[in-house]
């Protein structure tokens, strides 16, 4: 049940931002049980910091 949680928490937090995601990138993300607990505007600036980073800016 907290796998599952957290699992549609982060899908949710990548879900919004996924267009601004340069597509030859294929990520895996594995959230920690901290995830479970967190805001989803926390995992959604995790997520944008990622994506960010991924697109080199």
């Amino acid at each position: 049940m907290v796998r599952n949680r957290i699992k549609r928490r982060v899908r949710e937090a990548v879900r919004s931002l996924l267009d601004g995601l340069s597509p030859h990138w294929s990520i895996v993300i594995n959230p920690r049980r901290k995830a479970f607990d967190a805001p989803v505007a926390e995992l959604q600036r995790e997520v944008e910091r990622l994506f960010r980073r991924c697109n080199g800016s």
